[in-house]
């Protein structure tokens, strides 16, 4: 079991004792106008318990719990005691859901503050499920112990994985009942983040006054984009900014095979960090089609669309910079789509260089036609014979890993000879490119079958060794485990089936 995941009964005998731990939180956002956030603190809960303690997060944050009672980090965890500096609200923000507005806001979360780090990084830490705010929409603002144990294994997992992604510190379990389709146990989630500015934060903005929307995108250039200089066109600046950092997201999403499930602007971060896990998966068979949320019938989020639904995210972006980009409609309209139009090149630039890297091509320009027709070719290999997407990447890296029934295919054999053409046919060249693509394409991700195990055991058993055995492998994605079958093998049924759900 990695030292980073911890259950509260792995923590040592420490003496009775409450201190800082680190905390050292500010307020800067609280700074915007009134209208972006409401004062309101988290809703005691019945009996909070320590479930998970992310403790190499903690020491990144430079905090230290090793020295604090369960009991004291329960009481933070839930809210039940605010930690040192504290002062929590519930940000505003609206968003898209399938394509159609809504006024939205942190229904059930509030942010204790903004941890500054070591070196003078900034965090937000925020406690999701820690009751209703005036943003709930009639919600009991609790969330349930499983999905926020899922949010913690697909989190940490993506960190490992090298995509941008908020982060998990602790699950408390709240020692009360939550009801959805069935009574389940009650949870809070310590999500770290970057910041929790949304697209939909600027769709809020926009909406209220030109003055919350140019001090919101102010803060916004000064927290994540600093090295924007002052200047006219300082807002145009932003939109392409957080264009780029989409485009890279989403080509990593895409390079892994993880799905986000509900890419509504209010789940596109502008620090460019995957946030809300509740639908995601990863896709096992390749299939740009595939979904799995209980609620896509039309498979709008499904793997394929994703670049093209950030791109219509960022588009809901640049309309509400319109008012700060020029003066006229018409100037501004103009400018903001100059920046738009670029999506599309960045996002197959930033695809294909991933690619190429997941098969050790050469470093080539991105119109390299020999190297696409590869890529395209074993992509149409792959959604043909059902293969694998992580096992067909992870193979073509070992030195004797096509021994599957699969792979002995004329027309792949025909692609891996046309692959060892461009690779080199020396074994030296072979070995060197190989070792290239272990480092980039992972042995194990976060199979969906595993997960839902994990979730089984912990919540109808109560028993974390197979979520802190699966957390221990995950946190080393690129080494391939001594348990291989376990951990990297895809479900027999292929996930035929499998849903994923909000748990909202």
């Amino acid at each position: 079991m990695s030292s980073a995941d911890r259950s509260p009964t792995e923590s040592a005998n420490a003496p009775d004792r409450v201190e800082f731990a680190g905390w050292n939180l500010q307020h800067s956002y609280a700074r915007l106008p009134a209208c972006m956030f409401q004062q309101v603190g988290p809703e005691p809960v019945k009996q909070p318990e320590v479930v998970l303690v992310n403790d190499r997060l903690a020491d990144e944050l430079g905090m230290d719990f090793h020295g604090i009672e369960s009991s004291q980090l329960a009481a933070w965890f839930s809210g039940n005691d605010l930690p040192p500096g504290a002062s929590p609200i519930a940000q505003a923000y609206a968003g898209h859901q399938y394509g159609h507005f809504t006024m939205l806001g942190d229904g059930r979360a509030v942010l204790l503050g903004e941890q500054v780090g070591p070196m003078q990084q900034v965090w937000d830490v925020q406690l999701k499920g820690s009751g209703p705010t005036a943003f709930s929409r009639r919600g009991d603002g609790r969330a349930a112990l499983g999905p926020m144990l899922r949010e913690y294994i697909i989190s940490e997992a993506m960190e490992a994985l090298g995509i941008p992604t908020t982060r998990s510190l602790a699950v408390v379990a709240t020692g009360e009942p939550v009801y959805r389709e069935t009574i389940l146990p009650g949870a809070i989630l310590v999500r770290v983040a970057s910041s929790h500015i949304r697209v939909g934060t600027f769709e809020y903005a926009v909406r209220r006054d030109v003055d919350a929307l140019t001090q919101l995108a102010e803060y916004t250039i000064q927290r994540h984009f600093p090295s924007i200089p002052a200047g006219d066109d300082r807002f145009l600046r932003l939109l392409q900014a957080v264009l780029q950092q989409q485009t890279a997201l989403v080509a990593a999403w895409m390079h892994v095979g993880f799905l986000h499930g509900v890419l509504n602007t209010d789940n596109v971060s502008i620090a460019g960090e995957t946030i809300d896990y509740g639908p995601c998966a990863f896709m096992n068979a390749y299939d740009p089609a595939t979904v799995f949320s209980s609620i896509d019938h039309g498979g709008r989020y499904a793997f394929g669309n994703q670049p093209a639904i950030m791109q219509w995210n960022l588009m809901r972006f640049a309309e509400t910079l319109l008012p700060l980009i020029a003066d006229g409609a018409d100037e501004a309209v103009k400018q903001a789509g100059e920046v738009l139009e670029t999506f599309p090149a960045q996002v197959q630039q930033a695809w294909k260089a991933g690619m190429q890297a997941k098969l050790g091509l050469p470093v080539l320009d991105v119109a390299d036609e020999p190297s696409q027709a590869l890529i395209d070719d074993l992509l149409q290999w792959m959604q043909a014979n059902d293969a694998d997407y992580t096992n067909t990447f992870r193979d073509l890296s070992e030195p004797h890993g096509l021994t599957d029934a699969v792979y002995q295919d004329a027309s792949f054999q025909a692609w891996h000879a046309r692959w060892r053409g461009v690779v080199g046919e020396a074994p030296k060249a072979i070995a060197e490119a190989q070792q290239r693509m272990r480092e980039v394409n992972p042995a194990v991700i976060p199979r969906n079958h595993l997960v839902e195990q994990a979730l089984s055991a912990a919540t109808l058993h109560g028993d974390l060794q197979p979520l802190l055995g699966l957390l221990a492998v995950l946190n080393r994605p690129f080494e391939t485990p001594v348990n291989t079958k376990a951990y990297c093998d895809a479900p027999p049924d292929g996930d035929q089936g499998y849903r994923t759900f909000c748990g909202t």
